[in-house]
């Protein structure tokens, strides 16, 4: 266990950072990691003795990519990323806020890679541009897909941060052009690490961490996995804790719905049914404008954003699903009740939502979600004051 004089924990407090704190950010790791409280003194220790050992290498590269992961994770401060994450690693390259640049910049990148083949963790933000032969994303007068061609055989496991390095994210999506069956987007534009990895060949695991932009807490969690307890190499740990999509169990194992504080008044028939109106004043469900909650797998309602202040149905938003996979056109309108349905599969997937398709996409939540509210409403639960206070505004 970590003393409480040791060095550690006086470069946290240096920063910032109490050591119950700390403590409390390990418990909440071991949590998001599936772990009992009695490992927190063991989280504890490990870090403090990584601190006193040669920085683990870590690579941070950009695709087709906003950097809103980069600013979610440089701005989050319980405990602050850099205290915690960066203190255990030796970021080499962080493109979007290192200082070396050019020549400078790439002989880091690869140096690093060579020197730790096997040991170094990649965390890739942003979508892989496959468009042209690689030729939509140029870095350095060459394809964008060389890093991931070169580097990614040689790392020690990827971590794929934000729905763009997941599956294409916002660039892959196929807005319309408003002419029937002719998307935007090309075929095969952008795609995430894991199904250009599995195009190419490449083994390397990749734990994929959805969501627009990703949690910088989940980043701290798989590290923590990783480098720390040994969640590397051929059946470790780590593996066993993602599901078919590459996604830590733990942490996209249940809905939002299914922790949402809001549920209660799912459950008393209580919704909002227009914004500025009195129901949404009183906290009433979002679901009827257009909250993605019940279909949408992820912990926010318990991880929550900014230090754990917040999160979008808390600051008043429906959920719009970014923890799904192709959730840009799945999930417009953001505020319309029946998700779109997409069809056929691969980045062109254009989609369409006439109403009958609508009607039957939305049908397995809507059927799910009503059978849930009929058991209510035989309890007698259901059918309280929302319906009078409505006003039948639907």
């Amino acid at each position: 266990m970590a003393h409480e004089g040791s060095v550690f924990y006086s470069r946290l407090a240096e920063r910032g950072v109490s050591r119950r704190d700390f403590l409390k950010f390990c418990g909440a790791t071991a949590a998001m990691l599936g772990l009992s409280e009695t490992m927190v003194p063991t989280i504890a220790a490990a870090f403090e003795e990584a601190s006193l050992q040669p920085l683990a290498p870590a690579l941070w590269v950009n695709g087709g990519a906003c950097t809103g992961c980069t600013e979610s994770a440089a701005q989050s401060t319980y405990p602050n990323i850099a205290t915690i994450v960066l203190d255990l690693l030796s970021m080499n390259y962080i493109e979007t806020v290192m200082m070396a640049q050019g020549d400078g910049a790439e002989e880091a990148l690869q140096k690093t890679a060579e020197a730790n083949e096997g040991k170094f963790i990649m965390i890739y933000e942003g979508s892989v541009m496959t468009g042209l032969e690689g030729n939509t994303l140029i870095i350095r007068g060459e394809p964008s897909l060389k890093v991931l061609d070169e580097l990614g055989p040689k790392a020690a496991a990827v971590i794929a941060v934000g729905s763009c390095a997941v599956d294409g994210g916002w660039v892959r999506s196929v807005p319309s052009t408003g002419q029937p069956g002719i998307p935007s987007n090309p075929d095969d534009w952008c795609t995430g690490v894991s199904q250009y990895f599995a195009k190419k060949g490449i083994k390397t695991p990749v734990v994929n961490l959805p969501t627009c932009p990703v949690n910088p807490e989940w980043i701290v969690a798989m590290v923590v996995d990783v480098l720390l307890l040994g969640g590397l190499g051929e059946g470790a740990p780590i593996l066993d804790k993602l599901d078919a999509y590459g996604r830590p169990k733990l942490i996209f194992g249940q809905t939002i719905h299914d922790n949402c504080p809001r549920r209660g008044h799912f459950e008393n028939g209580e919704f909002v049914y227009q914004f500025g109106s009195v129901e949404e004043a009183k906290g009433y469900c979002l679901y009827p404008v257009g909250c993605k909650g019940p279909q949408t797998y992820t912990n926010c309602p318990i991880v929550r954003w900014n230090d754990r202040v917040s999160w979008c149905v808390e600051s008043g938003s429906p959920c719009i699903g970014c923890g799904d996979f192709n959730w840009v056109d799945e999930n417009a309108p953001f505020l319309g009740r029946m998700r779109q349905v997409g069809v056929g599969s691969g980045p062109n997937n254009a989609g369409f939502n006439p109403a009958t398709a609508a009607a039957v996409a939305g049908g397995a939540v809507v059927v799910a979600l009503g059978a849930h509210a009929a058991g209510m409403a035989a309890t007698g639960r259901l059918g309280g004051s929302a319906d009078k206070e409505k006003g039948g505004d639907k």
